[in-house]
């Protein structure tokens, strides 16, 4: 059981990091775009679109205590 344990909160902690991850990549892309002046394009939009999904489940884990910060501005809770 300990171990079954041990491998979920791996699988979390990988999770965790690749939602973070995204979350940051997508904010890098959209950087571009807008420094191209393309902020109407349907690529921004859909990473605009991807970049609320992510912060949404990085609040979720702000708001059950399973990560210390908010999405975007790097306050406590």
């Amino acid at each position: 059981m300990e171990q079954e344990q041990q491998a979920r909160l791996q699988k979390f902690e990988q999770m965790l990091a690749a939602v973070e991850a995204d979350y940051q990549k997508t904010l890098e892309r959209m950087a571009e775009l807008r420094a191209k002046g393309r902020t109407r394009s349907a690529t921004y939009y859909q990473l605009m679109a991807s970049k609320m999904t992510a912060q949404n489940l990085l609040s979720m884990y702000a708001v059950y205590g399973l990560r210390d910060t908010l999405p975007g501005d790097g306050t406590k809770e």
